[in-house]
């Protein structure tokens, strides 16, 4: 037992959970931690970002792809409020985080203070949990308590308050070894993997939509033998990237709004729909009404709120992804279903995904990333059109390799968490495929990480517009173009290089080979703008609120307009 300040208490709560990264921006509030940070940089990487908001992103991309609790640190006032977009998007796609703010001391609560602001009630609805903590006494604990649950069930961000003075107070402070993370079975009952069981041995055309849970419960081994056990064709959500194979025979594509045709219409053939860890948001699900109508449904989620949310379903199982899969492994038989599979593959070849090669794309682009890659390198995303080519057109064999915002659909998110995926498996090659509105959001990053030189690839999918707004411009609002085009001079490999960056601008298809081999080797932040044509669109595509298997194409489109 030994006195220590709040400060050094956080630090050494920090420790015990195993925490060595963080990344943070200081001020007022906070200096007491930020000066006892300063006394023990041998125990900590500190990354300080351009702004908060980028702290917080950072968190989560370490975390998304590490499987470890990314931590951020913000001051009072609006150094707490910048990051509430990055605890959203953390809290959206179930992340776990844990961010530690200061606030004023506890007498100036409540009064208006200078950068005093309510950050627990603000974030009440975005967090698993959030704390003040006005007693040092406390702190420890609430601390403890923090990362256990972030961690626990499904996993998210909490966020925690501290006031300056708790920070500057002094307590006893006796050092805990964490308890073990057990997964979530006490949910699991014999009589739903049973009915389970008896759905799939019962069912000629299952399908498996595997989503984000599967990767959060790092359940890919357990997945691929059960994939196996049912013999069945595959989709997968957005979010749910990489824990299958996406080079595998039975793998389909993506399910929903912009997944392949394959998925949408054998999803809504099927008689079962085994859905794993995936929530039915209405990207996935289009018109809830037909979607998968000839078909059962069976639910495996960790969280029971998941459960009939948004599709009702026949049977459900609520427990870890990994431990339901493991149980449900043991007693299934071995399934065969060649006939339907054949079938479902036949759309395959019938309906590829296909994008015009006469010209810089951003499908082409993609193309060549997971060619030069071998699909072995860790892929963030921003939010719009590029993000679903990546997400169509990367072969994501490995999960946490595709990190992007799923839920919130945060742009400005990529170039922060691309930092903080780099910072937590070093080894790994990292590039951020961003488009230029994104881009402008929070370029600012760049510079956190040429002081730091993290060699990051940024790839900007540049065609001088907000794409998928204006795809829906375009689609839905007779090409009213208002307010998606940035007409002005901005120069971004100019803006890349004043930064520190290494920066080419691309037009054709061999100078973006050439531009990317040299970043892969460049060992520093690179930044290859890629000039593509404003009008290219997502194909497929299904209309908000249609059903999924009317999926449509480019071709499919000028058929019905001639």
């Amino acid at each position: 037992m030994k006195q220590l300040t709040g400060s050094q208490i956080v630090l050494e709560c920090l420790k015990e959970q195993g925490v060595n990264t963080v990344f943070g921006y200081p001020g007022g509030a906070i200096l007491n931690i930020y000066d006892e940070l300063y006394k023990q940089q041998d125990c900590f990487t500190h990354i300080l970002t351009g702004h908060e908001q980028g702290a917080s992103h950072a968190a989560d991309g370490y975390a998304r792809s590490t499987g470890k609790v990314g931590v951020c640190f913000a001051t009072s006032g609006p150094g707490a409020t910048n990051i509430v977009t990055g605890i959203a998007t953390a809290y959206m796609d179930s992340i776990p985080m844990v961010a530690i703010t200061c606030n004023v001391g506890v007498n100036l609560l409540g009064k208006d203070s200078f950068q005093e602001v309510d950050i627990t009630g603000i974030t009440l609805p975005i967090t698993k949990h959030n704390f003040i903590v006005k007693n040092v006494e406390d702190l420890a604990d609430t601390i403890r308590r923090a990362f256990r649950i972030a961690q626990t069930g499904r996993k998210g961000p909490v966020l925690i308050d501290i006031p300056k003075d708790v920070t500057a107070a002094v307590t006893n402070y006796k050092e805990q070894k964490p308890k073990e993370i057990k997964r979530k079975i006490d949910n699991i009952k014999e009589m739903d993997i049973r009915q389970a069981i008896k759905l799939i041995e019962s069912s000629k055309k299952p399908f498996i939509l595997v989503g984000g849970g599967a990767v959060l419960s790092d359940a890919s081994e357990e997945l691929r033998e059960f994939v196996e056990k049912v013999h069945a064709p595959v989709a997968d959500t957005l979010m749910g990237k990489g824990a299958f194979d996406g080079t595998d025979a039975l793998y389909t594509g993506m399910l929903g709004m912009h997944g392949t045709k394959t998925s949408n219409l054998g999803v809504s053939a099927c008689d079962l729909l085994i859905a794993i860890g995936t929530r039915f948001s209405d990207r996935v699900l289009g018109n809830p009404d037909s979607f998968a109508k000839n078909a059962k449904i069976l639910q495996i989620d960790i969280d029971p709120a998941e459960i009939n949310k948004n599709i009702m379903a026949h049977t459900h199982i609520i427990g870890d992804i990994k431990a339901v899969l493991t149980m449900v492994n043991r007693r299934l038989g071995q399934q065969n279903h060649n006939a339907w599979v054949k079938n479902v593959m036949a759309d395959k070849v019938n309906y590829p995904l296909t994008y015009d090669k006469s010209k810089l794309s951003g499908p082409q682009i993609v193309e060549v990333i997971y060619d030069r890659t071998k699909g072995d390198a860790v892929i963030v995303t921003e939010v719009g059109q590029h993000q679903m080519w990546a997400a169509q057109f990367y072969k994501y064999k490995k999960p946490r390799t595709l990190l992007t915002s799923g839920g919130l659909g945060t742009m400005g998110y990529g170039l922060g968490a691309s930092i903080g995926a780099k910072v937590g498996s070093p080894e790994k090659t990292v590039i951020n495929i961003a488009g230029d509105g994104c881009f402008r959001m929070n370029f600012n990053e760049l510079a956190t990480a040429t002081r730091y030189n993290i060699p990051i690839i940024e790839v900007i999918i540049n065609n001088s517009v907000l794409g998928m707004v204006r795809q829906w411009q375009n689609l839905f609002y007779s090409e009213h173009y208002s307010y998606t085009t940035f007409e002005d001079p901005v120069d971004f490999v100019k803006v890349a290089e004043g930064m520190g960056a290494l920066a080419k601008r691309v037009t054709t298809l061999e100078e973006f080979e050439f531009a990317f081999e040299e970043a892969l080797e460049a060992e520093r932040p690179v930044v290859l703008d890629c000039h593509v044509d404003l009008d290219d669109k997502v194909w497929p595509m299904v209309n908000p609120g249609a059903a999924i298997q009317e999926a449509y194409t480019k071709e499919d489109l000028e058929k019905t307009t001639k």
